[in-house]
């Protein structure tokens, strides 16, 4: 524990106690959960920053739609942004944009009030983003993602540490997947002391590279190998970007890391290409999320391409055997 962390420690008792109130409340029903017409599928983690939550939801949205159900996804947006508005996340429009007009979406914070209009509409599958601390709203299903980088945020609870809950909550997980490792016997371990649910394993997959200000293009940016890039983005876990794309053999000279969800300034386009140009890059790459962050940003001296990923499941058809028969016990209890 460092410095900062110590002086903050003390915010850590309210919060975890608070936390651990609010979530008896619930299991006690002296909370009421609110309850949608239709199938609840909620993805979180029990920590801040990326643990690949989107990719999850993708992968489970692509899943109900090739089973022929009518899918909506349910999610706070950043900043609680509601579609209305006109202005929602970069997780959001990354998933809109892959998904297209198949799956409805519920963008708001009030996700109850967004998923009832959808069942008015015939929706009766909904997949809630970041959900597993939206205890409001009742679920058939929890999956918690646990990054195996930094699996409990130090062990520390928010403000001092990146733990949202107390690491007890995972109890209430039905089920369990380490991202960015396999196998992982020693975060298993620390999981079983909290829960028996099934674990499984997922990595991060690389399905194309393709020029920044072409997402809606089918063409892929010209090949990256053997070419110095800087790496930049604005993403919860920035060094396992970095990580994974050295991984995909891709050869990064340097980074800069920004707040997640950061949409960039030209001071800051400006700060980018002239760190690339110090370490001799001779390309830019960022995460598709970033894309969208960019907006009207112009580049000078260098290309910008970004990384198109998928989740890649161990042993995906249990998976999703262990998520249908967790939803038939309890439509049926």
């Amino acid at each position: 524990m460092n410095l900062g962390q110590l002086l903050l420690w003390p915010l850590t008792l309210p919060y975890g106690a608070i936390s651990r109130l609010r979530a008896r409340a619930y299991a006690k029903g002296l909370l009421r959960h609110r309850r949608l017409k239709g199938v609840v599928i909620s993805v979180g983690n029990i920590t801040t920053g990326g643990t690949g939550k989107t990719p999850m939801v993708l992968f489970l949205a692509e899943r109900l739609l090739a089973e022929g159900k009518k899918t909506a996804i349910l999610t706070r947006g950043y900043r609680g942004e509601n579609s209305a508005t006109g202005s929602t996340s970069d997780e959001v429009q990354l998933l809109q944009r892959r998904l297209g007009d198949s799956v409805a979406f519920g963008i708001g914070a009030d996700r109850f009030a967004r998923g009832s209009e959808l069942a008015r509409r015939g929706i009766d599958w909904f997949i809630l983003d970041d959900g597993f601390q939206h205890l409001q709203l009742a679920r058939n299903v929890d999956i918690v993602l646990i990054d195996a980088t930094n699996p409990f945020g130090g062990g520390q609870l928010l403000p001092a540490g990146r733990l949202r809950e107390p690491k007890s909550a995972i109890s209430r997980a039905d089920i369990i997947v380490i991202t960015r490792s396999r196998p992982a016997p020693a975060i298993e371990a620390a999981i079983r002391r909290e829960s028996r649910a099934p674990i499984f394993y997922a990595s991060v997959r690389l399905d194309s590279v393709m020029p920044w200000r072409s997402a809606n293009a089918q063409r892929e940016a010209p090949s990256l190998q053997g070419k110095k890039l800087f790496a930049f983005c604005g993403i919860g876990n920035p060094s396992a970007f970095v990580a994974d794309l050295r991984e995909w053999g891709f050869q990064i000279v340097a980074e800069r890391f920004f707040p997640d969800h950061h949409r960039y300034t030209p001071e800051d386009i400006q700060v980018i290409e002239s760190e690339a140009r110090s370490a001799g890059a001779d390309a830019l790459i960022c995460t598709e999320k970033d894309n969208f962050n960019l907006a009207n940003a112009q580049f000078q001296s260098f290309d910008v391409s970004y990384c198109r990923i998928s989740l890649q499941l161990d042993r995906a058809e249990e998976f999703w055997n262990v998520i249908a028969a967790t939803i038939a016990a309890r439509i049926h209890r």
